[in-house]
């Protein structure tokens, strides 16, 4: 199970670097104590790649496969585009979202984190990498592995959750280390720029297979 795993994992976190989740950890980590940090956004990372991986299962088991892969590679390269022409946006809202709470930092973190996150693009790919397991393996053919495919099951299910979490915890958790005063100097519009344009090379190798008539 380690193409869903590891492609999971690297696809995610290519999503959410630079991202404006990734914005709001900063500056959550700016206000509060890391580990109350941590603790929320690590709380809301699991609860929402966990639906994700649901909403994508089921979707496996409705949707065939040949069509899954042309909907993986249309969503890849959506995301790709969305990112690219987004790179600009300024996360003007963060601040609000990181203001104290009577519910304490750890619980403000997890709802402002799980707020901000709900529908993203990094959770909108983790269901379409549930749905077609397959597409997992794009990122590891571009490292120049071999990997094999993966079939739909609660292993596969396991390791695309696992993946995706670890995904998040990593970009977010280096958000947590560096803090405000490093983060926000980030180039983000490059960072966001290369990063659709390797959404949308992912897109590609995806449909690749079903445009040649060879199993996706």
């Amino acid at each position: 199970m380690l193409t869903p795993l590891l492609g999971s994992l690297l696809l995610v976190a290519i999503a959410e670097f630079g991202d404006k989740t990734q914005l709001l950890t900063l500056m959550l980590a700016a206000r509060y104590r890391a580990w109350q940090v941590l603790v929320g956004v690590a709380g809301a990372i699991v609860v929402l790649q966990l639906l994700a991986t649901a909403v994508g299962s089921t979707l496996a088991r409705l949707v065939p496969a040949s069509a899954l892969a042309w909907v993986a590679g249309g969503l890849f390269i959506g995301f790709g585009v969305w990112t690219f022409l987004t790179a600009s946006d300024a996360p003007e809202d963060e601040k609000e979202a990181a203001r104290t709470s009577r519910f304490g930092a750890t619980a403000s973190a997890f709802v402002a984190f799980f707020v901000a996150e709900l529908g993203d693009k990094t959770q909108l790919m983790t269901a379409t990498i549930a749905a077609d397991p397959s597409s997992a393996a794009a990122p590891l053919r571009a490292l120049g592995l071999a990997p094999s495919v993966p079939a739909a099951g609660l292993a596969t299910f396991g390791a695309v959750w696992l993946g995706s979490t670890l995904g998040m915890l990593a970009v977010n958790g280096l958000a947590i280390a560096v803090g405000s005063a490093i983060g926000t100097r980030l180039p983000r519009k490059l960072i966001a720029r290369v990063a659709g344009v390797v959404f949308v090379s992912f897109g590609l190798a995806t449909l690749w297979p079903a445009v040649a008539g060879a199993p996706a």
